[in-house]
């Protein structure tokens, strides 16, 4: 399973499935399987409590792709 890190700032918040709209300095991890299944989970810098993004369960066509798609993620929700 390849992971992806990238630490951003979320400054209008990201919804949450378990306690709604976080916002600050956010860390977003993704993983992808062979099968293409990603996990999204986010949390703020240095914490050791993480959340996930609400609409699992996510599936890429191509796990190739999954760098790309990781990067489209972090951009979405650092921009204002």
């Amino acid at each position: 399973m390849e992971k992806k890190s990238t630490i951003f700032t979320a400054t209008h918040g990201v919804m949450t499935a378990e306690v709604g709209v976080i916002s600050g300095e956010l860390e977003l991890r993704t993983a992808c399987g062979d099968d293409g299944s990603l996990t999204l989970a986010i949390a703020y810098v240095g914490a050791e409590e993480w959340y996930t993004l609400p609409g699992d369960p996510y599936r890429l066509h191509d796990p190739r792709d999954h760098e790309v798609v990781h990067r489209l993620l972090a951009s979405v929700l650092e921009r204002p």
